[in-house]
């Protein structure tokens, strides 16, 4: 199976990764900044985040750079949803590829552990 999307590159790059999904990612109380990991013990270090949306909270930025200080940041987050301006501020920070405006089909169609290419036009292949 080979899927195509297309969004908004708001902090464009080239990225290939492992894919994991989460329903809506705040990185202020959904990540654990010590060892990078969500409430259900899924890490999100070096793996491409895709979810429905973003939520901020002022720390959230900070969370995202600390995560990526300790090498426990992941390459791209992927958002159905337009970016909250927390999110985007913590991916400058952090210099985490992200992409919005994504179909909401991505997130239905897509599972952990898929191979997500992140093109810088905002280009999307999973295989």
């Amino acid at each position: 199976m080979r899927l195509s999307f297309k969004g908004r590159p708001v902090i464009p790059g080239y990225v290939e990764g492992e894919a994991i999904i989460v329903d809506s990612i705040s990185f202020y109380g959904d990540v654990r900044v010590e060892d990078g990991l969500l409430p259900d013990g899924r890490s999100i270090s070096g793996k491409i985040i895709i979810s429905r949306r973003g939520k901020g909270s002022t720390v959230g930025p900070y969370i995202l750079y600390a995560l990526k200080s300790r090498g426990l940041a992941p390459k791209a987050i992927l958002l159905a949803s337009r970016s909250d301006p927390v999110i985007v501020s913590g991916a400058v920070i952090a210099e985490v590829i992200l992409v919005d405006s994504l179909p909401e089909d991505i997130v239905k169609l897509t599972r952990d552990g898929d191979r997500v290419r992140v093109y810088s036009d905002g280009s999307i292949i999973i295989a």
